[in-house]
């Protein structure tokens, strides 16, 4: 059974719900419905007791400062802090029905490097020289990147050449002039990330000599435009060929890092160089020498 009491004051209310557990009640759920006077309106109301070892009182802001309910009984408000939930065994999950065929063992990090062969002996034998980020590097990778930063720079130095030659006065393009000067920074700036890779991996920057470039790209068929802009297809091939032959030896040493590093910043960015410059090929093929090469260099510098 359950005992309801409301009690109006101010236009406020408090609502008190009592369980009582009896002896002689067989359904330990009883439905209970009335009709009640809520603010002057008539509502029909179910209330839903359940057999229950606590007892939930529920009570609104009132004026009233009795403190005392249905049977005498001291009134408190409910606080999530004062309840406590009890899950039993049987509806608790069981891990073995969850998880099978699966042990996991704890993993001691500390023991492991603390060995005599471990990471911390290794680190406090390591000489000033020696890098302490160093991990799982091997000498061919780090030899593959100090080529290809080689490689890179000796590019960036023939683009910059062919900066210096279409700037001329006598020569007069000044499209071809800033793009290979772009190119020029743009080899740069894959040389010092690939320098920058080599000190985040504990390797060592070995700087190769540069060969000269050429100064002149004067071609007596082609014109200077198309001969400079083949020249400059045939060395972004030859730069994604050597890069492929980085990734190459980073497979095969088993360095997903370096795979990684190469495939997501130099060999994409590669084949759309490789594209761009082939279509400038095309195109100044089919204008030949003369007046169109004006333009197209004024179609480059705009």
């Amino acid at each position: 059974t359950t005992t309801t009491t409301t009690t109006r004051s101010e236009n406020r209310f408090s609502l008190l719900v009592h369980p009582i557990t009896s002896h002689h009640t067989k359904n330990p759920t009883t439905r209970t419905t009335r009709r009640k006077m809520l603010f002057g309106a008539a509502r029909l109301s179910s209330t839903r007791a359940t057999r229950t070892s606590s007892v939930v009182q529920c009570k609104a802001t009132s004026n009233n400062k009795g403190g005392a309910g249905a049977g005498g009984r001291k009134q408190q408000l409910w606080s999530p802090r004062q309840e406590k939930v009890l899950v039993s065994p049987l509806d608790a999950l069981n891990k073995s029905d969850a998880i099978t065929g699966l042990t996991l063992e704890s993993f001691d990090g500390v023991s492991e490097v603390t060995t005599k062969q471990g990471e911390l002996h290794q680190i406090e034998q390591a000489k000033p020289s020696e890098s302490f980020a160093r991990k799982m590097y091997a000498e061919d990778c780090e030899a593959a990147v100090n080529r290809q930063i080689n490689i890179e720079y000796s590019i960036s130095y023939l683009y910059h050449s062919m900066y210096a030659f279409f700037d001329r006065d006598n020569v007069g393009l000044p499209g071809f002039a800033e793009y290979f000067k772009k190119e020029a920074e743009e080899e740069r700036a894959h040389a010092e990330g690939l320098i920058e890779y080599q000190n985040k991996r504990g390797g060592k920057v070995c700087l190769g000599a540069l060969m000269s470039p050429i100064t002149e790209f004067d071609h007596e068929e082609k014109g200077e435009a198309l001969y400079a802009m083949e020249l400059a297809l045939s060395l972004e091939k030859l730069n994604y060929e050597k890069l492929v032959g980085v990734h190459r030896v980073a497979d095969e040493a088993g360095d997903p890092s370096l795979t990684d590093f190469i495939e997501g910043e130099y060999l994409e960015e590669q084949v759309e160089a490789i594209k761009k410059v082939a279509t400038y090929v095309s195109q100044l093929r089919r204008i030949g020498k003369g007046h169109a090469v004006w333009d197209f260099d004024q179609s480059l510098a705009n």
